[in-house]
């Protein structure tokens, strides 16, 4: 049986990789900020017949990732789905930014993912899949920025420079590390005009995701597996 980790579950993509994965049947700890408030991941995992496990879990705290680290224990994981993330405010614009809100986000964007790796890399090599998931975005894109959302795209920038550089160092565990772009997604993000719903992103998503070797590791990629420049 596959095991999943996955973070900001409650809603959104993160949601809807909980359902599929569950569906196909994985084993999948579903985590969230504030599970009391997520209600439909709550009804997911009880009508889940135990696949779905759901975790309390702060990204940018270093106390709450090692919580659900003594928590889950020495569990072997084989997928971990790095996918919570905020975008950082109306204040995004040269001469307007919120620079508070900018190290928030860089705290949950960027080193939110490095601390749930890190403290999840023992389960990682234990598993079959040996996946350390980065869920990003095209905007992340140096070669594609257009002068807006400064710190959004700061922030995904240097996720996938990060998740660039752990691919390589983290080489000899045998590891697969990728931050990969799901689209333009009808999310609370995306909105409503996005050309993607959840489901069709996230099944394409899934697709990569299975058909990853050690070659991709290091590799910035679109939720089609194409490739996205730097």
């Amino acid at each position: 049986m596959t095991t999943v980790l996955i973070t900001g579950a409650n809603r959104g993509l993160g949601l809807e990789f909980v359902r599929q994965y569950a569906k196909d049947g994985a084993r999948v700890l579903a985590c969230a900020r504030v599970p009391g408030q997520a209600q439909k991941l709550l009804d997911l995992a009880a009508a889940s017949a135990g696949r779905i496990t759901v975790h309390p879990l702060d990204v940018a705290s270093d106390a709450s990732v090692s919580h659900l680290k003594d928590e889950i224990g020495a569990l072997p994981l084989d997928i971990l789905l790095n996918n919570a993330g905020v975008y950082g405010g109306d204040h995004q614009s040269a001469g307007d930014l919120d620079f508070a809100a900018w190290t928030q986000t860089l705290n949950i964007n960027t080193l939110g993912p490095v601390r749930v790796l890190q403290a999840f890399r023992p389960n990682l090599v234990e598993g079959q899949g040996k996946k350390a998931i980065a869920i990003t975005s095209g905007m992340g894109s140096t070669a594609r920025h257009d002068g807006h959302a400064l710190i959004y795209r700061s922030s995904k920038a240097a996720l996938n420079n990060v998740m660039r550089g752990l691919a390589l160092a983290l080489k000899g565990d045998g590891l697969i590390v990728v931050p990969i772009h799901p689209g333009w997604v009808q999310t609370d993000m995306g909105g409503a005009n996005a050309s993607l719903t959840p489901e069709q992103a996230i099944a394409s998503i899934r697709t990569v995701i299975t058909g990853l070797k050690p070659a991709d590791s290091g590799r910035y990629v679109n939720y089609d597996g194409s490739e996205i420049p730097w």
